[in-house]
Order: structure tokens, then sequence, then C-alpha cells
């Protein structure tokens, strides 16, 4: 199993292209392997006839153990297997955990390539409750009790209409609407999916971000009026669409250039200040989040900018991304304003010292001169690692980030668009 990634630690095979005897030539597709941020391709650096499948399709395993045996037919290739298997135990073994006895309700976990099962849960339907009156008479007719078994209906929940509020016949017949809306026999229901590489990663690593870096959030609010007005004039003319999030990138890489202390990392005895800028772009996939990369974002225009972002959202989508397109960030923005969201705080994205969590473009009431007149805002909030950003600083980044947007002629003045 190949380490394809700085932090893979184990694989799943997510296809295999040869099958047990096939001929396979070095350079050739051999399998699909499903890392942490990316399913990629493993060619084969072997030729030979494929003689042992270590890992079958859709299971996992860790890296260094053996993916595929390639070598000459008929060759004896079971010493190499049983020293495998005492080098390190099965990928299941390490990572058990000793779990309590299953509730009655619980089912076992389907395999990884297995879709999802429905798992049920028969609820005990409320026992009839008999209540008595002072003299002791029962307040349930015969009958009335006999129906409300039949239709697991809570006798506690009915007003009798009989004498003395005895509970009769009529009272379980006219019960929700003759009882049919009101039982107390349900099924409760829930899937259960393994977790993906990526999944795994992603809450590792946020983990240990959380836990770890002490963080602390500044938020500042942004009049948008005059970015919007200026990100319609470009898009007037230019060949490239641009969109707010291009526009933040390039307003954060210029920032980041004026405030290099932001731009840095926390490496235990040491903090590291980055001289270049490479902006990460958390993209929402359907197992998470993946950061690609805008590298040297400082001196891109708005129009490189952009045609990489989509590249990249893209790929990021059909989980075609490489190492090198999420390897470097040293600064990172998450954005949710186009899912409607005016304001989060983010979990900083390692190795960098700070992330940006920006919000949608919303109307505001915005004070001008004194007087109140309606607008569009926008808030961020920037996410700092307390070990390397200090308030003032975290701070003074802002208001540079600030100054950008609302004054688009001192941002655009820097680079062609």
């Amino acid at each position: 199993m190949p380490k394809l990634s700085d932090t893979m630690t184990e694989g799943v095979v997510a296809q295999w292209h040869k099958k047990l005897g096939d001929t396979v030539k070095s350079g050739e597709l051999l399998a699909d392997i499903e890392t942490d941020k990316a399913t990629m391709e493993f060619e084969s650096f072997q030729e030979g006839t494929l003689l042992y499948i270590g890992v079958e399709k859709g299971k996992t395993a860790p890296v260094d153990s053996i993916l595929a045996i390639v070598g000459k037919k008929g060759e004896d290739i079971n010493p190499l297997i049983e020293s495998d298997k005492k080098k390190a135990p099965a990928p299941e073994q390490k990572k058990e955990e000793p779990k309590p006895q299953p509730k009655v309700e619980e089912q076992p976990k389907a395999a990884a390539s297995a879709a999802p099962q429905p798992v049920e849960k028969k609820v005990e339907t409320i026992p009839a409750t008999t209540v008595k009156s002072a003299d002791g008479r029962s307040k349930v007719s015969p009958l009335a009790k006999k129906l409300a078994s039949e239709r697991h209906i809570n006798l506690g929940f009915i007003k009798g209409s009989g004498d003395g509020g005895r509970v009769i016949k009529r009272d379980i017949e006219n019960f929700g609407g003759n009882g049919g809306g009101a039982t107390f026999s349900e099924v409760e229901k829930y899937t259960e999916e393994p977790v993906s590489q990526m999944r795994k990663t992603i809450a590792k690593r946020l983990a240990e971000s959380k836990f770890t870096a002490p963080h602390f959030y500044l938020t500042m609010e942004i009049e948008m009026d005059e970015m919007i007005k200026a990100r319609e004039a470009i898009n007037a003319i230019a060949a490239v669409k641009i969109s707010f999030n291009d526009i933040i990138v390039k307003a954060v890489a210029q920032s980041l250039r004026n405030n290099p202390k932001v731009n840095a990392s926390w490496r235990g005895d040491v903090i590291r200040f980055n001289q270049h800028i490479h902006i990460g772009i958390a993209v929402a996939v359907d197992e998470g989040l993946l950061v690609p990369v805008i590298k040297f974002a400082d001196r891109k225009t708005l129009s490189q900018i952009s045609s990489e972002t989509k590249v990249y959202a893209q790929k990021a989508k059909e989980k075609k991304l490489q190492p090198s397109d999420w390897e470097g960030n040293t600064f990172t923005i998450s954005n949710l304003g186009m899912f409607g969201i005016e304001e989060f705080t983010a979990i900083i994205n390692p190795p960098d010292a700070c992330i940006m969590a920006v919000g949608g473009i919303r109307e505001a009431a915005l004070v001008k001169d004194g007087r109140v007149v309606p607008g569009h805002a926008m808030k961020v909030t920037m996410s700092c690692d307390h070990r390397v950003v200090d308030g003032a600083t975290g701070a003074a980044f802002l208001q540079t980030f600030k100054q950008f947007m609302e004054n688009p002629v001192i941002l655009f003045g820097l680079n062609s668009i």
C-alpha cells in the first residue's frame, strides 16, 4: 500500500483494474486507491503476473502492507505473505478497541462496499392504564379496555364521556379519528455508513487543531457597496467572470503582504514567517472539506485566481486533486456566504496560524456622515492561533483587509485584472 499523501496512514482500494492471473506491465494501471483526500490511480512498478491480491475492493489496509504481489507465474509467494502477516497485525486488529455488548437494537456494521442498511427498533406499546374511581370501580368499561388494547391506545390520554367520567366504547372509537392516528407503536429507523478515509483525516486534523492551538476570534463588518459596483464593472468587460470569493482571495493575499506576521505558523521551537503567500480555499464535497491552494496568490491577477479556483473546485468534487494541489497553504479562507450564512467561526487549518470565515453579503442599515442609509455589508471572522498571532496583530490585518474591500481602486490598482 503506497503512501500517496503526507498525512496518509492507510488506504482503501476503490477499484482493481486487474484480476488474479492477469499479465501486468510496468507503468500499467493496477488499482484506484482512496486516500484521506482523493482517489488516486496506482500504477505497477513491476512486470509479471498478478499472483496475489492482499486488499479486496472496498477494504482498508495500512501503508506499506501488501497490496498485491506481481511475479513469475507459479512462483511460491507463501513465505512473503506469512512474513507480512507476522510483521504487523491486520488493520482491523490494530484499530479495534474493546466494545461494549451491543444493545438489542444494534446490528453489525455493513462492509465498506455495501450500501447502508436501515436499522429498525420496535418501540414497545405503552400498556393500557386501568383507572379506578374513589369507590374502587373501574373507570374503563371492559369493552373499551379491549378496544384500547387492540388499537394500542393509552387509556391515560382519553377523557371518558360515561357516567362519572368512565371511558366507554364510544370514547375509544372517537379518539384520534377512530384511533387511526393515535397509536403508540412506531418504528425508529437509522442508517450507518463506514467512515471514509477523508472524513477520518478531517476529524483527526481538526480535533488536533482545536484542542492544541489556543483559538481566539476577531470579527469585523465591511461595507460592500463600492465593491459590488466594482465587480459589476469588471464583469461587464472581463473575459473571465470574477466572483466575490476571487476578490476576497486577492484582498487577503495583499493584506498578508502588508501584515507578514499573520502569514506564519507554529513549529514547536520556532515560529515560521512565510515570505511566500499560498491561500487555501475550503471547498465542500460530499464527504467533508478539501482545501486546494492558490500558490503565490499575491502575484496573480483576479482572472488567474478565478480560473484556478474553478479548476480546483471541479477536481475536488471529482476527487482528482493531487498532493501538489492541497499542500503548502500559509493562510486559509472558508466562505459560506453563498449558503446564506451571515457569520460563523472556523477551525484553524494546520499549519496556518489563521483562517478567515466569510459570511454572506446582506442588506444593512449603514451610518454614513451621521446619517443612517441603506447599503450592503459583509461580516468576516478570523480565527487566530494565539501562540503566533496576538490580538493587535490580527486586528491590524483585518483593518488592511477592510480598507482594500471598501476601496476597490486601491486593491485593483496593485495588479491588472
